[in-house]
């Protein structure tokens, strides 16, 4: 009877700690829950990138230039930036491949682990209408949205 019970005691226990614990590269905030506040005001434009895919100093000065956010005005009320700032900054890339060096305009595309993992994409394959760049994670990754960029599910358009 106590064996009944201590197994999916057991097994929900290994299932929170697999939850909270970071996934198999070692990774702090690849894979946490989007805040709905991030979903909602930069899901609006462009995919809502995990915050683990750039170290902390990226998203401060990210978060510091909205008004020139790559081109854009992305700017928001002083409480909505603190706000994410905080969570972005919380759930930074901690990990060896993000490091604590900010890539080339804090350009998440410009890092040298995104350089290594796409070595092998051609120039004219970005190109393509229906990539457009190589910010647009999800033309390619069936799965970026979730937070997904596991290499099985990958389905590169024409």
């Amino acid at each position: 009877m106590r064996t009944s019970l201590l197994l999916p005691w057991l097994a929900l226990t290994l299932l929170a700690a697999g939850a909270a614990h970071a996934d198999d590269d070692g990774r702090r905030g690849a894979s946490v829950p989007l805040l709905p506040k991030y979903q909602q005001e930069c899901a609006a434009c462009h995919l809502a990138y995990p915050p683990g895919m750039l170290p902390a100093a990226s998203w401060q000065r990210l978060m510091a230039n909205l008004p020139k956010h790559f081109g854009s005005d992305a700017s928001l009320d002083a409480a909505s930036v603190n706000e994410l700032s905080r969570w972005l900054v919380g759930n930074a890339g901690t990990y060896k491949r993000v490091g604590n060096a900010a890539p080339p305009a804090d350009r998440i595309t410009r890092s040298a682990w995104f350089v290594r993992e796409h070595d092998e994409i051609s120039a004219a394959t970005w190109q393509r209408a229906s990539i457009k760049s190589a910010a647009n994670c999800a033309a390619c990754h069936t799965t970026a949205e979730q937070g997904n960029f596991n290499e099985h599910r990958i389905r590169i358009p024409k």
